[in-house]
């Protein structure tokens, strides 16, 4: 991707974002605390909405990393800090669904509705989501 048009002024008024823009953001509690980057996005194939945000969270040198699926509706941009906002903090976070880089492949597959189920049902305290399943 070409930086100089990707960091241009006209591109910051964009009301749409390329996803490679989005990959590595930071992500902010609920306190202003950092609390881990969005990795990857999972897009329904046929209406090409983002269902979810794929945030990495915890480890070190990718070592223990865990990916938590957060409902995209969760998530608010705050341009102060130039990442995302959610409702939570890491204590959270902590017992939010979350998955191995292997497992995320199951999260649109066949078994989708557990999934669905089970992230959507602890992150509904949270905020009204739209539902997906």
């Amino acid at each position: 991707m070409n930086k100089a048009v990707s960091d241009s002024a006209a591109e910051r008024g964009h009301k749409l974002i390329l996803s490679s823009r989005v990959e590595g953001t930071s992500v902010y509690s609920k306190n202003g605390d950092a609390i881990g980057h969005i990795d990857d996005l999972s897009i329904e194939r046929t209406s090409g909405k983002v269902v979810y945000a794929i945030m990495s969270f915890g480890g070190f040198l990718g070592i223990g990393e865990k990916f938590h699926p957060i409902p995209w509706s969760l998530l608010d941009f705050d341009p102060e800090r130039g990442g995302y906002a959610v409702p939570l903090d890491k204590a959270e976070l902590k017992d939010a669904p979350h998955y191995g880089r292997e497992e995320l492949v199951a999260l649109g597959g066949p078994s989708h509705e557990d999934y669905s189920q089970l992230i959507y049902g602890y992150y509904g305290a949270y905020g009204p989501l739209p539902p997906y399943l």
